[in-house]
C-alpha cells in the first residue's frame, strides 16, 4: 500500500516563520483507503527524532501536535504513516516547516526611524531608503532573516532583494498586533562585508486607509525592525539587526501612498543625502505571525491592445480587470515624465473615465478624488523598467500619457498582485455565458483578497464586514481561505467594542472607530454577524474547531449585544404600548439591511438611517442564536447550547409574530425577505409552500428579474430550488436583461458590479465594477448545479445531488477538499443523464440522482445513469 500524501500544517504547506509552537498537522489517505484507524507521526527537531508511536484515531484533518511544543526558529522535518482498511502504510515523504521567534525575548534588533524633517512631510511622502552594513566571518550554512515594519517595507542584501513577498508586513490593526515575515537568505550571504538596506513607506500604518482615506491612522513616524540570524558551517551563530548605527535617506519613490500610487524619479540620487536613522524606542509585543499566505505576484497578463488617444495619450486594454499594477519596459528618454492613470471602465467616447471611483462619503464635503496614477521620470538608461511598489491598482485600463514612442503590447505588462491562495475549486458547463459569469465572480475574488478581504480594489479597499460573510462560502469552495479567513477574523476581535458591537469594517483605524464620526452608524445586523457566521463556514469547509473556540468570546459578545438593544429599545416609529414579543424584536440601532436592493434607492441618507429594518434584523439575530446553539455543541458547551438555543426560537417567534402573516405570507413582502426567510428557517413547515408562492409571485411580478440586494443575493436561487421551483432558479439565472447576472456579462464585465446597473444604458459607469458580493451566485452552481455539499466538517461526509436545469446539457465541479479531490460531472445524452463522481480516500459520498434515486458510496470512481 502506498503512502500519505500532502502534509499540512496549520493549513499550511511548508511555512517558514510559523507562529504556533504545538502545530495541527493534516494529511491525505492512500488512494484506495476506506477508512483510517490509526496514526503515528515521526519528527525531528532540536536535534533529535521524537516518534508519537500509534495513536487510534480516524482523524487526517488538523490532528493535535504529539509532542513537546517546539522553540523559536526550529526547523521541523515529519513524516506520517497510518493503519487503514487495508493495512499499514509506509512512511509518507518528508515534510517541513519552521517555526519564527515565537517569544519577545528572541529579538536583540531595534526597532528604527528614517530621519524625517521636522516638522514632518504632510502626505504624500517619499519612501525611504535604510542602509546597514555586517561583515560575515565564514561561509554559512543556514540564514534566516526576520522583518516587519510600521509602514510597507522591502528588504536587500548587497542590491538582491530578499524574498518574493509584497506588501509587508500586511494590512492589520497595527496598534494591537504587527505581523512579521521571515526568509531564507542563505544563498545571498558570502564571507565578507554586506550592504544590508531597506525600503520603507506609508503603506497602510500612515498613508491613506478606510473610507475616509484618513493618514497618520496607526502612527505619525514610520518605523523597521529586521534581525538576521547566522548559523556558520563551523557550527557557530551571530545574530544582526537594525540599531542605531543604520542610516536613512529619501528614496526614488518621492511619493508612495496605497491609493494614489508612486511617483518615481529614477534619475541618480544624492549618494550624500544618507543621514543617522532615529530610534523608535518600540518594543516587541505585538509582533505575531499571521497564519495567512502572503501576498505575491501571482499572474502576468499582456493587453490585448494599446491605441493612441491623441497626440499625448495612449490606452491600454488587459482585457480583463485586476488588481496589482502594470510594468513598463520602455520609459523614454531621458528627464521625460510618463504618467499611468489606471481605472476599470471606458466613456461613451471611449476614453478612460475615472470619475466613478471617486467615492462621495457621508460626513465629507465632497467626493474623494480616484487616486490610481502612477508617474516615472526617466534615467535614460537602456534596460530600465519602471514597477509600482508599494502600491496597488484595481483597473482593467491604463492611460499612459507623456511617452513620445508609440507604445507595443510587449512594452506593457499587467501584474496580478494578491494573497497566494490555494485554488481548490472548479466549474464549468455547456453554457459559455454562465462560464463567463462563473469566472467573473471568481476574478472578483482574486482582485478583493490582497491581504483582506475587500469590498473594491480601488475606492474603499475595506473590510466590510458584511461582504466577507456572505461570500465566505463561497470563496471556501474556490480557494482555501483558512488562514486568511482566520488573520482578519483576529482583527475583528481584537477591534470589537466592549459593549460587543463589531465595526462595520476590519481592520480600521481611529477615524472610523468609536469615537470617529462613523460611530453610530457601526454593528449592523449582517454586518456584524460576520464575527458568528465567518468561523462556522470554516468550520464547515476545513473541520476547524479551534477557531470557533477562540472567536466564541467575541460571539457572545456580539449576540449579547443584539439582545440587550432588542430588550431595552423601541423604534421611535412604533406607536401604542408594546408587545410581549417586542422584547427579542431587533429594531434599534443602525442597520444596512437589504442594502442596494433594486429599485430601492438611497437618496436620503438620513432617512435611510433612521428607518426601521428589524425585518431584517431580526432575522440575523436568530440566525446567529441559532448558529452559537450549534457552535457551543460543538466545543462541547450543553448549557450555553440549550441556552442559545432557547434565544433562537424565542426571536424567531417575534419575527413570525411581527412580519409572518397568518395566510403563510411574509411583510414587508419583498423577494430578499422571503429567500432570507426561508433559509434561515423562519417559516414553519406548514407555511412554507404559501411563503413559496408569494417569492415566486414577487419574482413574476418584477419580469423575471432579481430583486435582492447584498445579503440574501446568495440565498435567493438556492430558496427556488430547494422549494420546488428549480425551473424559476435557472430562469433567474440566465435572465440577461437589467437587474441579472447575465447582463453584466453581456456588458462585457470581466468582474462582478456592486450595482445591478453598474453600467447605465449611455454606458456611464456607477461605482464599483469589482466586488464580489452579486458573485456568490456562483454558489449555487456549485451546490446545486453539480449538487456538491457537505454534510460533514471537511468533507468527510458530502453529497452529490446534482439539478440540471436551464437549457444545461452538461457541468462538472471539482473541489480539493481537505481530504482530496472531489468531482461531479455530468452530462443529458438522449433524455437520459450520466454522472460521474471521484470520492477522496476516508470519505463517502450520499448522491441523489434527479429522479430521487440514492446511494451511499466509499472512495472512487462511480458511474450512475437516471
Amino acid at each position: 500500500m502506498s503512502a500519505p500524501t500532502t502534509q499540512a500544517v496549520e493549513h499550511l504547506g511548508s511555512p517558514l516563520g510559523l507562529g504556533e509552537p504545538a502545530p495541527r498537522l493534516s494529511w491525505r489517505l492512500p488512494e484506495g483507503t476506506r477508512t483510517q484507524t490509526a496514526y503515528r507521526i515521526r519528527a525531528e527537531f532540536g536535534g533529535a527524532v521524537h516518534d508519537s508511536d500509534w495513536v487510534e484515531s480516524a482523524g487526517t484533518v488538523l490532528e493535535a501536535w504529539p509532542f513537546d511544543p517546539v522553540g523559536s526558529a526550529q526547523p521541523v522535518s515529519w513524516r506520517v504513516r497510518v493503519r487503514t482498511d487495508r493495512g499499514e502504510s509506509g512512511w509518507s515523504a518528508a515534510a517541513s516547516f519552521e517555526t519564527g521567534l515565537l517569544a519577545a525575548g528572541d529579538w536583540t534588533a531595534s526597532w528604527i526611524r528614517p530621519g524625517e524633517p521636522d516638522p514632518l512631510p504632510q502626505a504624500p511622502r517619499p519612501a525611504y531608503e535604510l542602509r546597514g552594513r555586517l561583515a560575515v566571518r565564514q561561509p554559512v550554512r543556514r540564514a534566516r532573516l526576520y522583518a516587519t515594519a510600521h509602514g510597507l517595507y522591502e528588504t536587500f542584501l548587497d542590491g538582491v532583494r530578499v524574498g518574493d513577498l509584497e506588501l509587508t508586513p500586511g494590512y492589520t490593526h497595527y496598534s494591537a498586533r504587527v505581523p512579521v515575515q521571515a526568509y531564507d537568505v542563505t544563498p545571498l550571504l558570502r564571507p565578507g562585508s554586506v550592504t544590508w538596506t531597506a525600503l520603507l513607506s506609508d503603506g497602510w500604518f500612515r498613508g491613506q486607509v478606510g473610507i475616509f482615506r484618513a493618514v497618520d491612522q496607526w502612527g505619525e513616524r514610520t518605523a523597521f525592525l529586521a534581525q538576521l540570524h547566522v548559523e556558520y558551517v563551523d557550527g557557530t551563530t551571530e545574530v544582526f539587526g537594525t540599531d542605531a548605527g543604520w542610516e536613512s535617506r529619501p528614496s526614488s519613490l518621492v511619493r508612495a501612498d496605497l491609493i494614489d500610487g508612486v511617483s518615481d524619479d529614477q534619475r541618480a540620487t544624492d549618494a550624500a543625502g544618507w543621514r543617522p536613522v532615529e530610534p523608535a524606542g518600540l518594543g516587541y509585543e505585538t509582533l505575531f505571525w499571521s497564519p495567512a499566505p502572503p501576498t505575491r505576484r501571482i499572474e502576468e497578463l499582456r493587453p490585448s491592445s494599446v491605441v493612441r488617444r491623441g497626440d499625448d495619450r495612449q490606452l491600454v486594454d488587459l482585457g480583463q480587470n485586476i488588481n496589482g499594477w502594470v510594468r513598463l519596459s520602455n520609459l523614454g528618454p531621458a528627464g521625460g515624465e510618463v504618467t499611468l492613470v489606471h481605472g476599470e471602465a471606458l466613456d461613451k467616447d471611449g476614453d478612460l473615465t475615472t470619475d466613478h471611483l471617486r467615492p462621495a462619503v457621508p460626513f465629507l464635503p465632497a467626493p474623494l478624488p480616484a487616486g490610481q496614477v502612477d508617474r516615472v521620470v526617466s534615467a535614460g538608461r537602456p534596460g530600465d523598467v519602471f514597477e509600482p511598489r508599494h502600491t496597488t491598482h484595481g483597473f482593467r485600463y491604463v492611460t499612459i500619457e507623456g511617452h513620445p514612442d508609440d507604445l507595443t503590447p510587449e512594452d506593457v505588462t499587467g501584474v496580478v498582485v494578491h494573497t497566494d491562495m490555494r485554488r481548490t475549486g472548479w466549474f464549468s458547463c455547456s453554457d459559455e455565458r454562465i462560464n463567463r459569469l462563473h469566472e467573473a465572480a471568481v476574478w472578483s475574488f482574486r482582485d478583493n483578497a490582497c491581504e483582506i478581504p475587500t469590498d473594491c480594489p480601488h475606492r474603499e479597499r475595506a473590510g466590510w464586514t458584511g461582504d466577507w460573510q456572505l461570500y465566505a462560502p463561497t470563496a471556501a469552495f474556490l480557494y482555501d481561505v483558512a488562514g486568511f479567513s482566520a488573520k482578519w477574523l483576529g482583527d475583528v476581535a481584537i477591534e470589537q467594542w466592549p459593549d460587543g458591537t463589531i465595526a462595520n469594517i476590519s481592520p480600521h483605524g481611529p477615524a472610523e472607530g468609536p469615537n470617529g464620526p462613523t460611530a453610530p452608524l457601526q454593528g449592523s445586523a449582517g454586518w456584524g454577524d460576520a464575527v458568528v457566521i465567518v468561523p462556522w463556514e470554516l468550520y464547515r469547509a476545513y473541520g476547524d474547531e479551534r477557531i470557533l473556540a477562540d472567536l466564541w468570546p467575541n460571539m457572545v459578545r456580539w449576540v449579547g449585544r443584539a439582545e440587550r438593544m432588542a430588550a431595552t429599545g423601541r423604534h421611535p416609529g412604533r406607536t401604542g404600548p408594546e408587545a410581549p414579543h417586542e422584547r427579542y424584536l431587533w429594531d434599534t440601532g443602525f442597520h444596512w439591511g437589504e442594502w442596494l436592493e433594486p429599485g430601492n434607492e438611497v437618496d436620503d441618507f438620513g432617512a435611510f438611517v433612521a428607518g426601521d429594518k428589524s425585518d431584517v434584523a431580526t432575522a440575523y439575530f436568530a440566525h446567529s442564536a441559532g448558529l452559537m446553539a450549534r457552535i457551543a455543541e460543538v466545543l462541547d458547551k450543553p448549557v450555553e447550547s440549550a441556552r442559545y438555543a432557547e434565544l433562537a426560537d424565542r426571536v424567531t417567534a417575534a419575527w413570525r409574530t411581527e412580519f409572518l402573516a397568518a395566510d403563510g405570507t411574509v411583510r414587508p413582502a419583498t423577494q430578499a425577505n422571503l429567500a432570507r426567510a426561508l433559509t434561515f428557517g423562519l417559516i414553519p413547515e406548514e407555511a412554507a409552500p404559501n411563503a413559496v408562492a408569494q417569492l415566486v409571485g414577487l419574482v413574476r411580478a418584477a419580469g423575471t428579474h432579481v430583486g435582492t440586494g447584498f445579503l440574501a443575493t446568495p440565498f435567493l436561487l438556492p430558496a427556488l430550488a430547494e422549494h420546488g421551483e428549480a425551473d424559476l432558479a435557472y430562469e433567474l439565472l440566465f435572465q440577461d436583461g437589467p437587474p441579472s447576472w447575465l447582463h453584466m456579462i453581456d456588458r462585457g464585465a470581466t468582474t462582478v458590479w456592486e450595482r445591478w446597473n453598474g453600467i447605465a444604458d449611455d454606458g456611464t459607469p456607477h461605482e464599483s465594477l469589482n466586488h464580489y458580493s452579486k458573485g456568490a451566485v456562483i454558489s449555487f452552481l456549485h451546490r446545486h448545479t453539480a449538487g456538491l455539499r457537505p454534510l460533514d466538517p471537511a468533507y468527510r461526509r458530502f453529497r452529490v445531488a446534482p439539478l440540471p436545469g436551464g437549457g444545461l446539457t452538461a457541468a462538472s465541479a471539482a473541489l480539493e477538499s481537505p481530504h482530496g479531490r472531489i468531482e461531479s460531472a455530468w452530462q443529458l445524452t438522449g433524455g437520459r443523464l450520466l454522472l460521474e463522481v471521484v470520492v477522496p480516500p476516508g470519505t463517502t459520498a450520499e448522491v441523489v440522482l434527479p429522479n430521487g434515486e440514492a446511494d451511499v458510496v466509499g472512495p472512487g470512481r462511480h458511474t450512475f445513469t437516471s
